[in-house]
């Protein structure tokens, strides 16, 4: 199953977590990678530039922002499912070029920070533009967080695919085994306007819009080309023979004998220099489609033009350059084809764009800016939902703050509306790439206040109106929420004083939600699919869904009513239903509903270990800190 519990909401010393590292030396131990060719994995054209930035791609365009699964945290790309993935075939090679530098650095430098550092190296040294850099990624021990990328017994089960090749979203691509769609068209048919919605339809699967589509695909074509020489291919995959992992069939299956993808060719006629040629050609010449050495479908030049020609990439002679039914499909569709020819007359354009977008792609799976580290992180993106500052005038009163709030919450009926609507607010947290949570207080805009399952605080954000007005902009909604929260909690017998953290600001608007949603489980695997999503453990999950429902049916603020109800099988909430099969047919959870519904007070502690967990899940410090343990 999944772990989910991707940060820590302690201090703790985490390994692999590059924050000592001299990123500069170890750019330069990359630079004189790049060119040094080996004999165990020659360079193509004598230069591993183009490996790299594949490598780089590769493990951060895994990334979907259904759910914040996949990208280069984690660097989940060397263990299964992503290492056996059609997609990834021989970066096992590139990867191992690296262990010297990673050795050399030892767990100071993460692999996923030394992958994306390498793919920007790449970019830099044959001439592209500077790039920003967020280190700070933190690497995983396993592939488990993967699983639910596909292919697993998990994903069919959760986010289900009939016919590979027509995956729909959750789903990051088309077709699982690849980061995207099929470059030979839609399910190997070789038609570009066909592969043109595909193309929009799993970039904007990642938050990408068409400019940034356009621009990525542009500069990661510039450089490179595709092995698909041999028609045999490449053997059996590692998830098929673990022990010799893609041995070759063509020769000596490296060097000029490489297969990889299966389509043969560079796109422009200097695969190791950056310029906009990729453009060019697509607009200059005219396209027919071919079968390619490798059994797929590609288009070269037609006969009515000189085609341009590459060196070849290893040896002496020349190669034609050619095209990928989804690089021909950027001519097929309008609003692309205006961006082509943008690009085509304008390198700088072209150079901006794909350094905003590159970033972006490397970036998306790290959450705010504040989990950046390095000399080389950008201002706070739009992608990256930046809050306002904090007001100049924090900090309120907060002692005072609490007074009034216990005078509101003593007059009403139902003082667990105060605590449903801070777990609300607080639990939009999601650990995969670290969006949602309370700072920001996003639930007093759409999409978050139109969700049903928000409807029954919105009396209690109502209320707290008064209090706001009273302290104005130096006391935030946010604070405010989650102090009304813990003043509620602190109203029942049995629960101490919570710790409280303030500092948090407001958004302006529900953007930041965009890309997250209320999880109604219905069924145990939907349930525990939640969990891995949270940044609680199963027992602190459970209780705070067991709270959640006494607080929104005023049975309580530390009532374990609900655990009771299903141990008992009494349960007839109707919007409640779906829960009882769910702790019903899993044996752990049932295990964990029995020992709630008999002892309360281990309910009550799990309840509080969660309370304070999820309340501070996204006030960062750096990659693995929290500023309010910190201060603490």
């Amino acid at each position: 199953m999944w772990s989910g519990v991707k940060v820590l909401l302690v201090s703790v010393v985490v390994s692999l977590v590059s924050g000592e590292v001299d990123f500069d030396a170890v750019r330069e131990d990359l630079r004189a990678l790049l060119t040094n060719s080996q004999a165990q994995w020659p360079a193509d054209y004598g230069n591993y530039g183009p490996l790299m930035i594949r490598l780089a791609w590769h493990c951060a365009g895994s990334y979907r922002s259904s759910d914040g699964r996949g990208g280069c945290d984690g660097a989940r790309q060397r263990f299964d499912p992503e290492r056996s993935w059609e997609d990834n075939a021989n970066l096992d090679k590139a990867r191992t070029l690296l262990v010297p530098i990673k050795e050399k650095y030892g767990s100071e430098l993460s692999w996923g920070d030394l992958i994306i550092l390498a793919g920007n190296t790449a970019i830099e040294s044959m001439g592209g533009p500077k790039l920003g850099f967020c280190a700070g990624r933190i690497d995983d021990a396993d592939g488990v967080d993967s699983e639910l990328l596909g292919p697993s017994a998990e994903q069919q089960v959760l986010y289900p695919c009939p016919e590979n090749g027509k995956c729909e979203s959750p789903l990051g691509a088309t077709t699982v085994g690849l980061i995207y769609v099929n470059p030979e068209g839609p399910m190997g048919v070789p038609k570009p306007e066909g592969s043109a919605p595909q193309i929009r339809d799993t970039f904007a699967r990642m938050g990408m819009d068409d400019r940034e589509t356009v621009a990525l695909i542009g500069g990661g074509h510039s450089f490179g080309k595709a092995h698909g020489a041999c028609p045999n291919g490449p053997g059996a995959s590692p998830r098929e023979d673990p022990s010799n992992p893609w041995p070759g069939k063509c020769g000596s299956g490296k060097g000029k004998d490489t297969f990889t993808s299966g389509f043969e060719g560079p796109w422009t006629s200097n695969p190791v220099g950056w310029d906009n040629a990729y453009f060019r050609n697509l607009l200059a010449y005219g396209w027919e489609v071919e079968m390619g050495p490798g059994g797929h479908h590609q288009w070269k030049v037609n006969s009515s033009f000189s085609s341009p020609v590459a060196a070849a990439a290893h040896g002496s002679g020349i190669q034609n350059i050619m095209m990928l039914t989804s690089d021909i499909a950027l001519l097929r569709d309008h609003h692309y084809l205006e961006i082509v020819r943008e690009f085509a007359g304008d390198l700088k354009a072209f150079e901006n764009a794909f350094a905003s977008a590159w970033y972006k792609l490397t970036t998306r799976d790290m959450g705010p800016v504040s989990r950046c580290l390095g000399n080389d992180v950008l201002p706070a993106q739009p992608w990256q939902n930046p809050l306002p500052p904090v007001d100049p005038n924090y900090p309120p009163d907060f002692h005072a703050v609490r007074k009034e709030v216990m005078s509101l919450i003593s007059s009403t009926e139902n003082p667990g509306a105060y605590a449903h609507l801070a777990w609300r607010c607080a639990s939009t947290f999601r650990s995969t790439d670290f969006h949602g949570g309370c700072n920001g207080a996003r639930i007093r805009f759409s999409p978050e206040k139109d969700w049903q399952s928000n409807r029954p605080v919105l009396a209690a954000l109502e209320h707290l109106g008064a209090v706001k007005a009273k302290f104005g902009p130096s006391l935030s909604w946010a604070d405010l929420i989650v102090l009304a929260g813990n003043v509620a909690l602190e109203s029942s017998e049995g629960i101490v004083r919570l710790p409280f953290c303030g500092g948090r600001s407001d958004a302006t608007d529900g953007s930041g939600s965009k890309n997250l949603k209320p999880y109604v489980p219905k069924t145990a695997s939907e349930l525990r699919n939640a969990v891995a999503l949270s940044s609680l453990s199963t027992r602190q999950f459970l209780a705070g869904m067991g709270a959640a429902f006494s607080w929104k049916n005023n049975l309580g603020l530390t009532s374990n009513a609900f655990f009771s109800m299903i141990a008992e099988n009494t349960l007839t909430y109707e919007d409640e239903v779906v829960a009882l099969s769910a702790l019903r047919d899993d044996p752990e959870l049932l295990e964990i509903t029995k020992e709630f519904a008999t002892n309360g007070s281990a309910f009550v502690q799990e309840l509080i270990g969660a309370w304070n967990a999820i309340m501070i899940a996204d006030r960062f410090d750096g990659p693995s800190g929290n500023e309010c343990v910190s201060r603490s």
